[in-house]
C-alpha cells in the first residue's frame, strides 16, 4: 500500500537509523562518533575487511562507499532482510509508536497484482533455464558455446532458451496455476485487439533475465537465433514492475564488484556484459537496447562518480557516445562525470576478448577519455580552422556546450578548460614581421585525433592534449 510521506518521515524522525542497522552490524569503534550520530561498519551487503559502510542519524540514511548501496530505514529492511515495503513500514511504525494509516484497498490490490506478476516472471525464468538444458535447447547451447560462454557464467546469469513455440510457456504457466491476466500483465504473451488467441512473446530466442535491486526477475531480453526475424534483440514490454529506462542490466551484481574495480563499465548489450563478466570484468552493466536515460545515469552516479561508457569503435558507437555526452552534460556536478572508451576496428567486447585477450580489453579501459576530451574531439574532428571566422565558430560551439551545464562550479571549470584548449590548439599569434601577414595560429586542417591512440586522458590530468604550442591547430596526444 502507499503511505503518506509525512507518516514515513515521522517514523524516520522517531527511530535513529543506527538503531535499525546496529542489530545487523558491529560498529567500528575507531571511526564511529556516536555522540554525533556518525556510524561506520563493515558493509552487511558485501564482504569486506575494513569498514566502508556509513550511516548518519541526522539524515536517516546509509551508504556504502564500497559497493554503492544506499537507502533509509525501510530500504535496509527490504534489501537486507527480504521484507516487502509494507512489512518494513509496519515493523518500523510499531517500533516508533506511530499508528498505521487507514488501509487503502485499491493500493493493496495493486501490491497484490505486483506480487503475482513477479511470481509469473520467476516461474518463466525457471522455464527458460530448464528448456535450455533440454533437447529443444540444443541450438541455443551451440550458439552460447560458439560465443565462448561457459556453463558457469550461463548459470550465474540464469541464461535460458525460449522454444520455437507459440504456447509452450503459456501452457507451462497455466499448469502452475498462473492466470491469464497475470501472464498478460507480466508481458510474457502478445495479446490485445485483433489477436484472437494470445501467444508467447519470446520464441526461438536465448533469454537473459533482467533483475531488479533485489535480484528478482522483472523482465527478459531475448536474442533471436533465426536470421529472418525483424528484431535480433527483443525486450519485455513496459509493465507494472518493469520500466526500461529505469533499469540497467546486471546492476545489482555489478555493484558488488565496484570496490575492487573502482568503477562501472557500461557496455552496449547483454552479451557484452556476460562476456566481460566471464573475462573478469564483473563490474559491467548495460542499458536495455536503447540510449542511456537520465534515470540510468543517476543509477550509475549513485554507485560510482565516473563510470566508463564502452562503445563499439564504429560510426554507430561514436554516435552513441555523443548522445550519452549530450545527455550527461547538463547534469554534471562535482564528482559526477563520465569517461569514454571506444573499442578498435568496430569490435565489441566479446570480439576483442576472444581475438586479443583480456589484457587488450583492459588496455582499452585504461585509455578511457574524460567527457571533456570527447566533446573537444567531436567539435574539432572534421573541421578546418584556417580563418578567424572558423575559429570563432568553433569557440562559439564549445562555449555554447559549456553554458548548458547547470552546476555553476563545473560550468566555470569547463569554461577554463575550453579556453586552455583553444589557446593550445590555435597557438599564439605569429609575429607579422617578415611573414607577409601570415594567419593567426596556422589553423590548418588535419585536426582529427585517433580516439584509440595514446591514452593521454589519464596522463595529463584528463585533458588528453598538450597545452603549449600551436602546431597549426592540430591536437596532440598527452604525454
Amino acid at each position: 500500500m502507499r503511505f503518506p510521506p509525512s507518516f514515513l518521515d515521522e517514523i524516520r524522525a522517531r527511530v535513529p537509523i543506527s538503531d535499525v542497522i546496529g542489530r545487523r552490524v558491529t560498529w567500528d569503534r575507531r571511526k564511529t562518533q556516536a555522540s554525533r550520530g556518525d556510524w561506520w561498519a563493515c558493509c552487511p551487503f558485501h564482504g569486506e575487511k575494513s569498514p566502508s559502510f556509513h550511516c548518519e542519524d541526522a539524515k536517516g540514511r546509509y551508504h556504502c562507499f564500497g559497493c554503492g548501496v544506499s537507502g533509509d530505514h525501510f530500504r535496509f529492511l527490504t534489501e537486507l532482510e527480504g521484507m516487502s515495503f509494507p512489512e518494513a513500514v509496519e515493523r518500523m511504525a510499531a517500533e516508533a509508536g506511530v499508528p498505521m494509516p487507514a488501509r487503502d484497498a485499491e493500493a493493496e490490490k495493486r501490491e497484490e497484482a505486483r506480487a503475482t506478476i513477479l511470481d509469473a516472471l520467476r516461474l518463466a525464468s525457471d522455464f527458460f533455464r530448464q528448456t535450455l538444458q533440454e533437447a529443444d535447447g540444443a541450438k541455443a547451447r551451440a550458439y552460447l558455446r560458439d560465443r565462448g560462454l561457459n556453463s558457469t557464467v550461463q548459470k550465474q546469469f540464469a541464461i535460458g532458451y525460449a522454444p520455437d513455440s507459440r504456447n509452450r510457456l503459456k501452457e507451462f504457466l497455466a499448469a502452475k496455476g498462473v492466470g491469464k491476466a497475470e501472464v498478460e500483465a507480466a508481458g510474457l504473451v502478445v495479446h490485445g485487439e485483433g489477436i484472437a488467441v494470445s501467444y508467447d512473446r519470446f520464441r526461438d530466442r536465448v533469454i537473459f533475465p533482467i533483475l531488479d535491486a533485489r535480484e528478482q526477475a522483472i523482465a527478459f531480453g531475448g536474442r533471436a537465433l533465426s536470421a529472418d526475424v525483424s528484431a535480433k534483440y527483443l525486450n519485455s514490454p513496459e509493465t507494472e514492475v518493469f520500466h526500461k529506462g529505469q533499469v540497467l542490466f546486471n546492476l545489482a551484481s555489478a555493484r558488488r564488484a565496484v570496490k575492487a574495480a573502482g568503477t562501472l563499465i557500461v557496455a552496449e548489450g547483454y552479451m557484452d556484459v556476460v562476456a566481460l563478466h566471464q573475462a573478469g570484468f564483473e563490474h559491467a552493466v548495460a542499458p536495455l537496447g536503447t540510449a542511456l536515460t537520465d534515470r540510468q545515469l543517476d543509477l550509475l552516479w549513485r554507485t560510482v562518480p565516473e563510470p566508463i561508457l564502452c562503445f563499439d569503435g564504429d560510426a554507430a558507437g561514436l554516435k552513441a557516445a555523443n548522445r550519452a555526452a549530450e545527455l550527461a552534460l547538463p547534469l554534471l556536478k562535482p564528482g559526477r562525470s563520465l569517461r569514454f572508451a571506444l573499442l578498435p576496428d568496430g569490435k565489441d567486447p566479446d570480439d576483442l576478448i576472444r581475438d586479443s585477450g583480456t589484457e587488450a580489453m583492459r588496455g582499452v579501459l585504461v585509455q578511457a577519455r574524460p567527457l571533456a576530451d570527447l566533446l573537444w574531439m567531436r567539435e574539432t574532428a572534421s573541421g578546418t580552422f584556417d580563418t578567424p571566422e572558423r575559429r570563432a565558430e568553433l569557440e562559439q560551439r564549445l562555449k555554447g556546450l559549456v553554458r548548458g551545464i547547470a552546476d555553476e562550479s563545473v560550468r566555470r571549470h569547463y569554461g577554463q578548460d575550453v579556453d586552455e584548449r583553444l589557446r593550445a590548439f590555435f597557438g599564439p599569434a605569429p609575429s607579422r614581421r617578415g611573414q607577409g601577414g601570415g594567419s593567426y595560429g596556422g589553423g590548418g586542417g588535419g585536426n582529427r585525433e585517433d580516439w584509440r591512440g595514446g591514452g593521454g586522458g589519464a596522463a595529463n590530468g584528463g585533458r588528453g592534449f598538450e597545452r603549449g604550442g600551436g602546431g597549426g591547430g592540430r591536437p596532440q596526444a598527452g604525454r
